[in-house]
C-alpha cells in the first residue's frame, strides 16, 4: 500500500522493460515539489539529503540507485546541481543486453527506461552508465566545485542520477554505448564529477571515464613480480587495467580475447606480454589457456561484458590470488558459489566505479599509452 501523496512506482513489463505510471495530479515530485516551482529558493526550502533521499518517489527509505523511481524534477534542492545533459554513455552490459533483445527498437526502450523510473537504470542488468554534459545552475551549499558552464562528465552511474531527457533521443542511431541527448540531469552533495580536460574530444574523454574506476582498483591490488591476467583485454576497461598493471609492476601481463579480430588490436597496441584466444565462458579451456601463455594469474581482471565468466576466471587464478570483477554481467553468486565448489582460496573483489584520483589515473594512463589510445579512438571510429 502506497503512502499518500507518494506517486505509484514504475510498472515492470513482462519483457523485463518498464512502463512509467500514471502520476497523481500533484505529485512526480519527492517532498511535494511543485512543477512549476523556481530554483531561485531553493536555500528556502529543508536540506535536501547528500546521497539523494529527498529525490527517491519510490520504495520510500530505500537510496536512488536501488529506487524504482526518482524525482527528476529540474527544480533545485539545496546543495544539488543541474547538468544541462550532452551525451549518455550506456555501460557495456547494459547496451549490448538492450541491442540484443531490443534490435533496432533500443531507441525506444532506452526512452521508456528513463520515462518510468526518473532515471537509467536497465531491469535486466542494474547498471546504467554515466553522461556529459554542462553545468546549467549550482545552489550555494553544493561541495562539488562546480560553476555554471563547466563541461563535466559525472563519474557516478545513472541509476541513481535523476534524468529527464527532452529531445526523444532522436539523433541517436542505436548502434553505439554513446547517445547524443538533450534534457537534464540531477547531482547530489555526495555525487561525483569531473571537469573535461581541453586537449581530449569529448566521446573520448568519455569513453575514458566511464571505466576509469578498473585501472585505479587493478594498480592498488597488482604487485611487482605478479602475474596479471585480463579477460577482455581488448575493450576499454581491459586496455586500461593491462597498462595500470604494467605500471605497478607486473612481471607477466596475459590478453584473453574472443576472437582473432581482437586479438590482432590488442597485439598492434602492445600492451599484454601473451595474447591468448579463448571462450571465458568455458572454464576448462581458459583456464589451461593461462596455464599456457604463463599462468595461473596472480591476479585476474574480468571485463567483459557477458554473463558466464565467474567460474573460469577462478579456475585460472592460483591459490592466494586475487579475482577483480569489473563487468557488471557479473553473477557474484555464481562466483563466490563457484568458488565454494572449486575449493578455491582466492580473494574476490567487485570492481568499485570510485577510487581517489581514479580519473586522473585513466586519463593520464590514456595520454601515455599509445597503445591504449589507438584502442580507444578505433571502438569511437
Amino acid at each position: 500500500m502506497r503512502e499518500p501523496g507518494v506517486s505509484p512506482a514504475a510498472v515492470p513489463r513482462e519483457d523485463g522493460g518498464w512502463t512509467a505510471s500514471p502520476l497523481d495530479s500533484h505529485q512526480g515530485r519527492a517532498g511535494g515539489l511543485s512543477s512549476t516551482g523556481s530554483s531561485a529558493d531553493a536555500s528556502a526550502r529543508p536540506p535536501g539529503s547528500p546521497v539523494g533521499l529527498h529525490r527517491v518517489v519510490a520504495p520510500v527509505g530505500v537510496l536512488p540507485q536501488a529506487a524504482e523511481r526518482l524525482d527528476a524534477s529540474p527544480e533545485l534542492w539545496p546543495g544539488e546541481v543541474r547538468i544541462r545533459v550532452e551525451r549518455l554513455n550506456l555501460d557495456a552490459a547494459s547496451f549490448r543486453q538492450l541491442s540484443d533483445k531490443h534490435g533496432d527498437a533500443v531507441r525506444a526502450e532506452v526512452l521508456a527506461i528513463i520515462e518510468a523510473r526518473g532515471k537509467m537504470h536497465n531491469p535486466v542488468t542494474g547498471s546504467g552508465g554515466m553522461l556529459v554534459g554542462v553545468v546549467d545552475e549550482v545552489t550555494p551549499e553544493s561541495p562539488l566545485g562546480l560553476k555554471p558552464g563547466d563541461r563535466v562528465a559525472t563519474l557516478v552511474s545513472l541509476t541513481l542520477t535523476p534524468l529527464r531527457i527532452t529531445d526523444g533521443l532522436a539523433r541517436w542511431d542505436g548502434h553505439s554505448e554513446q547517445v547524443p541527448a538533450e534534457g537534464h540531469a540531477i547531482l547530489f552533495a555526495r555525487s561525483i564529477a569531473a571537469v573535461l580536460p581541453y586537449d581530449l574530444p569529448v566521446p573520448l574523454a568519455l569513453s575514458v571515464m566511464d571505466v576509469c574506476g578498473a585501472p585505479a582498483l587493478t594498480q592498488r591490488v597488482v604487485t611487482p613480480g605478479s602475474v596479471v591476467a585480463v579477460i577482455g583485454a581488448a575493450g576499454k576497461s581491459g586496455s586500461l587495467s593491462l597498462a595500470a598493471a604494467r605500471r605497478a609492476g607486473a612481471a607477466r601481463l596475459i590478453g584473453i580475447v574472443p576472437h582473432a579480430r581482437e586479438a590482432e588490436k590488442l597485439t598492434t597496441a602492445g600492451l599484454a606480454d601473451e595474447v591468448v584466444i579463448a571462450d571465458a565462458r568455458d572454464p576448462v579451456a581458459l583456464a589451461a589457456a593461462v596455464s599456457q601463455a604463463g599462468g595461473p594469474a596472480d591476479v585476474t581482471v574480468v571485463c567483459v561484458d557477458v554473463p558466464g565468466c565467474e567460474h573460469g576466471s577462478i579456475l585460472a587464478t592460483r591459490d592466494g590470488g586475487t579475482v577483480i570483477f569489473f563487468s557488471m554481467a557479473t553473477s557474484f553468486s555464481a562466483a563466490a558459489l563457484g568458488a565454494e565448489g572449486l575449493a578455491a582460496d582466492v580473494t574476490m573483489l567487485v570492481g568499485n566505479g570510485y577510487a581517489p584520483g581514479h580519473a586522473d589515473l585513466a586519463l593520464d594512463l590514456l595520454r601515455s599509452e599509445p597503445g591504449v589510445r589507438g584502442l580507444f579512438e578505433g571502438r569511437l571510429a
